[in-house]
């Protein structure tokens, strides 16, 4: 006859470990994070059932405390805290955020810890006061748990009534070889993922790529200032739904509804990344101020553009402009306020072109963002003396006696550059190009056709 261990009570430790004291469950000591599994899995149990809409609501506000988030429908969600309860200062306080995040749902809910999902369900279902923080305790936390926590089919419990297996200890006494040939091999694998003896490879939850608010007004909208104040909730989702994800947008575009009228088109292009409602609000205000409603609104949409890594860069030491010290963020807040005042194609970038003509050399471009960088140069080697100004249209120049005037005779200090180019599509030209001084010593930047009848023309002037 086997000799079988003594069960423990539902919540003791397991010889040589320490008790769930408050000291465990807040974690203070590095060395109790040590001595902990490799993953802790927290259950969400909702205790009056729930939906795939408010199962996704509690996994996406769960993305704020681990990235491995997994629904358990109908009315639970799983996550992996073990790397988190260092930066919430143990379970307590995380158990605490977590319910405080899902308050503003109106849920009631219980939580519960263990090393492995499966238990930490069980244990939320059965109401499990106290967290389970190693895997030598997992038995004895789920001996006098009742048959009903696993929810298996009903012939199945009633079966194992008849042979006096009440509670999840007995069940797990029973003999392995002939559990599966009386019950299934399927319920022994879901045994083995519950005690962890062997893992459990659960699919990991996918919020949504895109955003996309309508609000109804209760009244018809006609100062700006009521339009903030109706966008603003939907711009504080809007920062919860990109902080879940670790992301900013560099496109918002919001839609003012009338009761006749097309739609009042407001959009808002970024220069970087952003999430935050208080520097949308701002930009927007802005941007609404300059809209003209052709009839009161009735109603609001809010749409993100795609979804963008949002990289946080911590401050610098010094001010900018103080001893080397950058700009940061400050140009492109800069940016986004001109735009928003201006307008959207009032501020622009310039770029550099493989063309050696050199009023083809350059083009317009969208400001640099911290995501694009600066553009790349793709043109070969660029001579050391160039304008920064270069003239719409060159601008032909008197001659005599051979020499080019402006104002005067100029005078020419540089030897010639040729530049032969663009004969593929039809425009080309041939040119010397010379730096030449007028008589107040301007520094011009002058070419003269290789072509008859040998014009002088100016093309730049350097600062």
């Amino acid at each position: 006859m086997k000799n079988h261990a003594r069960m423990r009570p539902a919540h003791s430790p397991a010889p040589g470990l320490p008790s769930p004291s408050a000291s465990a469950l807040s974690l203070a000591a590095p060395a109790l994070l040590e001595e902990l599994p490799g993953e802790l899995w927290l259950a969400v149990h909702l205790l009056e059932g729930g939906n795939a809409r408010l199962l996704a609501q509690v996994a996406q506000l769960a993305l704020r405390f681990s990235p491995r988030v997994s629904l358990e429908p109908p009315d639970a969600v799983l996550l992996e805290v073990r790397g988190s309860l260092a930066l919430f200062a143990g379970v307590s306080r995380l158990r605490q955020a977590l319910l405080e995040a899902c308050a503003p749902l109106g849920q009631r809910l219980h939580v519960a810890l263990a090393p492995t999902p499966l238990a930490a369900l069980t244990l939320a279902r059965a109401g499990a006061q106290l967290p389970v923080l190693q895997r030598a305790a997992l038995i004895g936390a789920l001996a006098p748990l009742p048959l009903a926590v696993l929810r298996w089919p009903s012939p199945l419990p009633e079966r194992l009534k008849r042979i006096g297996v009440r509670t999840l200890g007995a069940l797990l006494r029973l003999p392995r070889g002939g559990f599966a040939r009386r019950f299934g091999v399927a319920q022994l694998a879901l045994l083995d993922r519950l005690t962890g003896r062997t893992p459990e490879v659960r699919a990991l939850f996918q919020p949504r790529a895109r955003f996309r608010r309508r609000r109804e007004l209760a009244w018809e909208a006609e100062h700006h200032a009521e339009l903030l104040s109706a966008l603003a909730p939907l711009l504080e989702e809007l920062e919860d739904f990109l902080r879940a994800r670790q992301a900013g947008v560099m496109r918002l575009e919001c839609q003012l509804l009338h009761r006749a009228a097309p739609a009042t088109l407001c959009r808002l292009q970024l220069s970087a990344p952003a999430a935050a409602a208080a520097q949308l609000r701002a930009l927007l205000a802005t941007q609404l101020e300059r809209c003209v409603l052709p009839q009161p609104v009735r109603a609001l949409e809010l749409r993100a553009g795609t979804l963008l890594p949002l990289s946080l860069a911590s401050g610098q030491l010094w001010q900018p402009g103080e001893h080397g010290g950058g700009a940061g963020s400050e140009a492109h807040a800069l940016i986004e306020r001109l735009r928003a005042h201006l307008g959207e194609g009032a501020i622009h970038g310039l770029t550099l072109l493989d063309d050696h003509r050199p009023e083809r050399s350059w083009a317009l471009a969208p400001p640099p963002s911290p995501r694009r960088g600066k553009a790349p140069v793709t043109c070969g080697a660029v001579p050391v003396r160039r304008p920064l100004w270069l003239l719409n249209e060159p601008e032909p120049l008197t001659v005599r006696a051979g020499r080019p005037r402006r104002r005067g005779a100029l005078q020419l200090v540089s030897e010639p550059e040729r530049i032969e180019s663009g004969w593929w599509d039809g425009r080309d030209v041939a040119r010397d190009y010379y730096t030449a001084l007028d008589r107040h010593g301007v520094r011009l930047w002058v070419f003269r056709e290789r072509r008859a009848p040998h014009g002088w023309f100016l093309h730049g002037i350097f600062g």
